[in-house]
């Protein structure tokens, strides 16, 4: 009998709008998670007090008809814009949501909506138009009381689980369970919620330290501290940087580490129905003011290191629950391995496995949570470099791009965004080589061919 998981075998679905594999019944009922297994369908009791059913393998159905199985993804960045495609491609009708118009995602979707998703009020009542089977947060912005919420009303189901969605967009909550709970080795950290309390951490840590916002991406709001007189400027630049004005920081102290990694952990069905933790192979990156230029794969590391870094991502996400692709961040020097984030979700970095792996993390994440077995194993090795907008302008055009693609083993994305910042991500060129210093040098020189520019 497969083994079962009350996080990932979420009862809050009910057909006819969710996935015809999963039907519940609510019942009064204490603490309990049992199971009967009748040839292919499980009937499982959770402690959530409801009753359901899970027929294996599932049933998909077809877009834009009453048989469809609808996915809501709430961000559609160039993230969010491959995982619409991925569940297009498995026949999903996909909504995709966010806070401007001609979002990546909203040029590939069904059908697009553009709204505040940290307005609860709002986020809930898009969730009641639209009645998708299952909510897929893309970034940080999120009302995520809302999705414990909705998920407990029963109106959705949040992939990979409310609670990790909430937990993870805020460094405050992921670190906390990390360290505190699961005792992860982490980098030394306190948390801070006035100019006085920021001192008081750094003077705890000690120096150098790293400010960021408990809610922020793509290094923003985050900055490197040498000494008390930056405190500051960092801590003013902390609270216009975060995605939510908390004005909550993290003060990290400093970790001497060889390298850092990104490890996609992905939590999903096997064709017997059991749920199964497997690993891609580890991704190096590098990250300039935290935010990431290039990234690599597979990156060499220890079989002690791996193995230690494969046991802290199974560990936390394995707390977290549900299914679907997460991005577990780690510092590596020898055989030592420090826990540093996780993003339940496609991670940016993981943009090299459109280059590496036979299912890439898009696939992978569409596959997971749709209940579908996946792969992850490594075609070959590959690399990925950031294009840049280098101007603040809308209708840009993006000259080079046959160049770049005259490059053997190279191929772009250009992500459609319809507004370009100087450090505003455009673009990402991939290469893929026999060895993985071969695609490192391959992506930056195809990505440096292509040249942004405002039209006209």
């Amino acid at each position: 009998m497969p083994a079962l998981d009350a996080h990932a075998l979420d009862p809050r679905q009910a057909s006819p709008r969710f996935p015809r594999h999963i039907t519940h019944t609510r019942v009064a009922r204490p603490l309990a998670l049992t199971c009967i297994n009748l040839k292919n369908c499980m009937h499982i009791e959770t402690n959530r007090g409801m009753m359901f059913k899970i027929f294996w393998p599932p049933t998909l159905g077809t877009p834009l008809s009453p048989a469809a199985v609808k996915v809501l993804l709430l961000g559609a960045g160039e993230l969010g814009k491959e995982v619409v495609i991925a569940l297009q491609r498995l026949g999903v009708e996909v909504i995709a949501a966010d806070r401007y118009a001609n979002a990546p995602g909203h040029q590939v979707a069904h059908r697009s909506h553009v709204l505040n998703m940290a307005d609860p009020a709002a986020l809930r009542a898009l969730i009641e138009q639209e009645r998708p089977a299952i909510v897929v947060p893309e970034i940080e912005a999120i009302a995520t009381e809302a999705l414990v919420e909705i998920e407990r009303d029963g109106l959705a189901r949040v992939v990979p689980t409310a609670r990790a969605a909430q937990l993870t967009m805020n460094r405050e909550g992921i670190r906390r369970l990390a360290a505190e709970t699961l005792g992860l080795p982490t980098s030394p950290y306190r948390f801070a919620s006035s100019f006085d309390d920021v001192v008081a951490a750094a003077e705890a840590v000690g120096f150098p330290c790293v400010l960021k916002p408990v809610m922020s991406s793509s290094g923003k709001g985050q900055s490197k501290v040498d000494s008390g007189a930056e405190l500051q400027k960092a801590w003013e630049y902390a609270n216009a940087g975060g995605r939510v004005a908390l004005g909550r920081v993290i003060v990290e102290g400093f970790i001497d580490f060889d390298y850092e990694i990104t490890l996609l952990t992905v939590r999903a069905r096997a064709s017997s129905g059991a749920l199964e933790t497997q690993f891609c192979e580890p991704i190096g990156h590098v990250q300039v003011a935290g935010d990431y230029v290039e990234s690599w794969q597979p990156h060499p590391m220890s079989a002690v290191a791996l193995a230690r870094a494969r046991d802290y991502a199974r560990a936390v996400t394995g707390d977290l629950g549900g299914t679907g692709i997460f991005g577990v961040e780690l510092f590596v020097k020898g055989d030592e391995v420090w826990f540093s984030e996780v993003s339940p979700r496609p991670h940016d970095t993981g943009m090299v496995t459109m280059a590496t792996q036979w299912q890439n993390e898009f696939e992978l994440h569409a596959r997971a949570l749709l209940g579908l077995p996946v792969d992850v194993s490594l075609r070959n090795p590959g690399a990925s470099a950031v294009i840049y907008g280098g101007h603040d302008a809308t209708a840009m055009v993006f000259d080079g791009v046959g160049e770049a693609l005259a490059v053997a083993g190279v191929d772009l994305r250009l992500f459609g965004k319809p507004e370009s910042f100087v450090k505003r991500r455009m673009g990402v060129a991939l290469a893929r080589a026999a060895n993985v210093d071969e695609a490192r040098a391959t992506a930056k020189a195809a990505a440096a061919r292509v040249r942004p520019r405002p039209a006209g």
